[in-house]
């Protein structure tokens, strides 16, 4: 997987590129599968990236997220939102700029957020 080497476009947060390198580091770490990252530059102001990845069963889906708010709290993060601890189906983490989706496999291909953001047409896609 190939890190963004410098921050996203258009980010009012001179150190988003250091954030989205620290989430995929974390989710490396928690052994999360199919990491996908999103330049969500252009697309929406909600975010400037969006990360997915998959854990292997609801435990692991918490503990990928659990490690994560760790890192970025450490990193000086906001406190993170998240939601969907309590099930570990799918657990989004808010970070500000960025958002990461943590699934499990079969609720990220039911819901196939990639798709929705337009991953699935090559010519559209553009590296962070």
């Amino acid at each position: 997987m190939q890190l963004p080497p410098q921050p996203i476009h258009g980010s009012t947060e001179p150190d988003i590129g250091a954030v989205v390198r620290t989430v995929l580091t974390s989710l490396e770490d928690s052994k999360a599968e199919d990491i996908v990252a999103i330049d969500l530059h252009g697309k929406t102001t909600i975010a400037d990236a969006m990360i997915i990845a998959s854990g292997r069963s609801n435990t692991h889906v918490g503990a990928i997220a659990d490690h994560l708010l760790k890192v970025l709290k450490d990193l000086g993060r906001v406190a993170p939102k998240i939601e969907g601890l309590q099930s570990c189906d799918w657990v989004l983490v808010d970070a500000g700029d960025v958002i990461v989706h943590v699934f499990r496999p079969e609720v990220r291909q039911f819901y196939n957020l990639e798709k929705m953001w337009g991953l699935d047409r090559p010519a559209e896609q553009r590296p962070l």
